[in-house]
């Protein structure tokens, strides 16, 4: 396979940003900005993300079973950015991004997210270096309804620059 042509492909997949949320039973919480998101089943309401398998988050996850799903406003770069590296739970505050638990999962939901989901793990893909987890929305929840449409209402990976890529 030509590594060049694969990477400029992939690269031609659009991605919204997302930053997941998760608690572990000792209480231990993790957040990560991420990018691979899919609505997978309307009945009953599933969604699909993926999970760099070697970060922290992913640790969680699996010990919990749930996350939050945190959707980033179009223009909040801050927001995603913030969540690029590892982060600290001080207070109520994650990253330093103040938040309240969850109202049926116990991992974080960001004040700053205007809408968010939250999701309970039904099915697991290890395969390569993420995980693919297929998970139940069993709550959702909008502070700030999108003005134009609702999938253009999140921040755009290519909305970072021109020197930030994912995928390839």
């Amino acid at each position: 396979m030509d590594n060049d042509a694969k990477k400029t492909t992939l690269r031609m997949i659009p991605y919204g940003l997302f930053v997941i949320t998760a608690v572990a039973k000792d209480g231990r919480a993790a957040a990560s900005t991420i990018n691979w998101v899919t609505q997978a089943s309307f009945a009953p309401p599933l969604i699909a993300v993926g999970v760099k398998a070697d970060s922290h988050t992913h640790a969680i996850i699996e010990e919990s079973g749930e996350f939050v799903l945190n959707m980033i406003s179009k223009g909040d770069s801050s927001l995603a950015v913030n969540f690029f590296k590892a982060v600290t739970v001080e207070g109520n505050r994650i990253g330093d991004e103040p938040f309240t638990a969850g109202s049926t999962v116990k991992a974080q939901v960001l004040e700053r997210a205007p809408a968010h989901l939250e999701c309970r793990v039904v099915e697991v893909v290890k395969k390569g270096d993420h995980t693919l987890y297929v998970a139940e929305v069993v709550e959702a929840r909008v502070k700030t309804a999108p003005s134009g449409r609702s999938d253009d209402a999140v921040l755009w990976l290519k909305e970072l620059g021109e020197k930030v890529y994912y995928g390839g």
